[in-house]
C-alpha cells in the first residue's frame, strides 16, 4: 500500500455466546480462515449474522458449525464494538453476547472445515488475555463481573421461533 492510502474497510454483526458449566467456558479456536481475528486465539463460539438472519438464528447456526451443539436457550446480556486489522482489512465488528444454555446430552464436535477446528471446555477463570480474542476477553470480563448466569439480567430470546 502506498503511502497515504487507505486500508479496505469492513463491518461485520455477530452473535457470540457464553456457555458455562461450572468454573468452564466452552471456546472454540480461531483458524487462517477467520476472517476478523488472527489464528490460534480461543474464541466464543458463534459469528456473522448473514443479511436477512435475525441475530438468534444466526447464533444458533453458528453454535451448532461449530461445536455440533444445539441451543436451547440464549438470553442478550451486552453488545460491544471493536476495530481490529485482519489480511489488509480494517473491519469494525459490533458483537452481540448471549448467555446461552445447550440441549443437554449431546457432545461438542469441531467443525471440520471453517474458521475453527477445535472445540474444548476452558477455566474462564484460568485464561490469559494473550490466548483470547477481544469479544472471548470482554466476556471473561462479564463472568469475572457475575453478570451472566443470573436469570433475568437481559432480553430472554427463543432461538427457535
Amino acid at each position: 500500500m502506498t503511502a497515504g492510502a487507505t486500508r479496505p474497510r469492513s463491518t461485520r454483526v455477530s452473535a457470540y455466546g457464553l456457555v458455562v458449566e461450572g468454573d468452564r467456558l466452552l471456546l472454540v479456536r480461531l483458524t487462517d480462515d477467520s476472517p476478523v481475528f488472527p489464528p490460534g486465539l480461543w474464541h466464543l463460539p458463534g459469528g456473522g449474522i448473514d443479511p436477512g438472519e435475525q441475530p438468534a438464528e444466526a447464533l444458533v447456526r453458528e453454535f451448532r458449525e461449530e461445536t455440533g451443539r444445539e441451543v436451547a436457550q440464549a438470553t442478550l446480556l451486552d453488545a460491544r464494538t471493536y476495530e481490529t486489522h485482519r489480511d489488509g482489512v480494517v473491519w469494525g465488528l459490533t458483537a452481540l453476547f448471549y448467555e446461552v444454555r445447550l440441549r443437554p446430552g449431546e457432545r461438542e464436535s469441531a467443525e471440520s472445515e471453517g474458521s475453527t477446528d477445535a472445540v474444548e471446555w476452558l477455566r474462564w477463570d484460568e485464561l490469559r488475555d494473550a490466548e483470547l480474542s477481544p469479544p472471548t476477553v470482554d466476556a471473561v470480563r462479564i463472568l469475572r463481573a457475575g453478570r451472566a448466569g443470573r436469570v433475568g439480567t437481559g432480553t430472554q430470546l427463543d432461538p427457535h421461533r
